[in-house]
């Protein structure tokens, strides 16, 4: 497990008081309600220095530790050199 996933399911573990592991959907299984999914929301901005933007706010994104390391990885990520150059010739 990588350091990301491994600080993610950490948390979920102190919060949610029992073990998860990096695809367990905690929604699905009643451990987790929309005001955890706000608190969740405010670890990985706080933890991981991001921000979460409204159009970010897809349940799916944050269902499992896996997919919230998917997550953190795509908005930390340097855009490609390829991308930027795309947008300035627009």
């Amino acid at each position: 497990m990588n350091d990301v996933t491994s600080q993610i399911t950490a948390f979920l573990s102190a919060a949610l008081r029992r073990q998860v592991e990096p695809d367990d959907d905690y929604f699905a299984r009643g451990l987790a309600d929309s005001l955890f999914a706000l608190e969740l929301v405010t670890f990985v901005e706080s933890h991981f220095a991001l921000t979460v933007e409204v159009e970010d706010l897809d349940l799916d994104s944050f269902r499992t530790a896996r997919r919230i390391t998917e997550f953190v990885r795509r908005k930390t990520a340097a855009p490609e050199s390829g991308e930027a150059h795309a947008a300035e010739a627009s």
